[in-house]
């Protein structure tokens, strides 16, 4: 419902009543996995591995079935845009391309007065599910291979907090020769009113 409630929905209106696109909004279960406080870092990633797998294995699945999977891109805007490209990271057969406005792709790296959500915690799982950790470390092979043909897309804000994140991240795809665009925007640009502007651009 964000995507209505912010107007994203209608600022792509074009694209959707022409036939273009067509959108798969999933909500979010952060509120059970890196925002939850009362539970160790440990079982938080866990319940993000759940959210992945219905994604990967559910979500997917009936893209795949009600158009087939010639062309399937994931897109998210902050937390959002997060989820999106970490999924397309580590699943790149699946898509063509992914797209992150405002995004984050390290939530242990403090950046403003943003926290680490996992609280110091590190494991395999919290290596694998940040983009910006496991990407320096790919060597040839299959992974890198899909990756180097999947189109990252990010846009961030001259002045957003995670500006420094974007940047790395865009340096880390460039040394893997990964197709990527990084657009900087004026201002923080990390509010609906920016995303709406943003959408019909690169969506």
């Amino acid at each position: 419902y964000d995507y209505e409630n912010w107007g994203v929905i209608d600022a792509l209106s074009t694209q959707i009543n022409n036939g273009e696109l067509q959108l798969f909004c999933v909500d979010s279960i952060d509120r059970e996995s890196f925002y939850n406080q009362d539970e160790h870092p440990e079982v938080r990633i866990a319940r993000h591995k759940q959210y992945e797998d219905y994604l990967v294995n559910e979500v997917v699945q009936l893209i795949y079935k009600i158009n087939g999977g010639d062309y399937i891109q994931t897109a998210g805007c902050s937390m959002g845009a997060y989820h999106a490209v970490n999924l397309a990271m580590k699943y790149p057969w699946l898509f063509k391309r992914t797209i992150g406005l405002s995004g984050r792709y390290d939530l242990t790296k403090h950046y403003g007065n943003f926290r680490d959500l996992l609280d110091g915690h590190h494991n395999e799982a919290v290596y694998f599910s940040m983009p910006i950790q496991f990407v320096p470390d790919l060597a040839d092979g299959y992974l890198l291979s899909e990756l180097r043909d999947l189109e990252v897309v990010l846009a961030v804000g001259k002045e957003d907090p995670f500006l420094p994140g974007n940047l790395e991240f865009g340096r880390l795809l460039n040394e893997k020769e990964m197709p990527n665009q990084l657009h900087i925007w004026e201002g923080t640009a990390h509010k609906a009113a920016d995303w709406i502007k943003m959408v019909p651009i690169y969506f």
